[in-house]
């Protein structure tokens, strides 16, 4: 404390008196308590106030030329999930194998939303490993054709521990690109 040195009162701003009183108040502190309260309740009952989409976990991806809206849309449940796979508990090599198969089966059954329960891997001693896999899975061949988006799930549906994935009814080869760029060109700029 020897180096320190008084400030000087003409330095100082002093607040208003609306704010004084405020800051004085203990029935604001008393409301403000009980507010904090109700709402902390109102998270850990319903999970109301809690937004996965602003957390770190929250993962979410869409192909290329597919407009992000429809990853937000698939986050908020626009599109009904048609079937789902749990991972839990499966090697890598196990989870990838049920992966492939359960895409596989949804696209042969004309399922186009699915949902995938990866966990938030909190046993993983670095990052998620199965979470980060499916990521992976998802955005490289063979699947990155067939996935037209990709979103981590609603709390109702697992949160950041699911994922949603939107698939195409066919592959996205380049003769499709192609027409599909062509077909989607203005007629005014040819």
């Amino acid at each position: 404390m020897a180096d320190v040195k008084k400030i000087s009162r003409s330095n100082c701003t002093v607040p208003s008196p609306a704010i004084n009183k405020h800051l004085n108040s203990k029935n604001n502190f008393s409301n403000d308590k009980h507010e904090v309260l109700a709402q902390l309740k109102a998270l850990v009952e319903n999970g109301t106030g809690f937004i996965v989409s602003l957390t770190p976990e929250y993962v979410e991806g869409s192909a290329k030329n597919v407009n992000p809206e429809i990853a937000r849309r698939l986050h908020h449940g626009h599109f009904s999930i048609q079937a789902h796979i749990d991972l839990h508990g499966l090697g890598v090599s196990e989870a990838h194998h049920a992966f492939d198969q359960f895409l596989n089966n949804s696209i042969m059954a004309d399922k186009r939303a699915v949902l995938i329960i990866h966990g938030r891997g909190l046993s993983s001693p670095h990052e998620p490993i199965l979470k980060t896999k499916v990521y992976q899975w998802l955005t490289a061949a063979p699947w990155h054709k067939w996935v037209i988006a990709f979103s981590s799930a609603r709390l109702c549906d697992g949160g950041t521990c699911a994922t949603y994935v939107l698939l195409r009814p066919q592959p996205l080869t380049k003769r499709l690109r192609k027409k599909n760029q062509i077909g989607s060109q203005n007629p005014q700029d040819s």
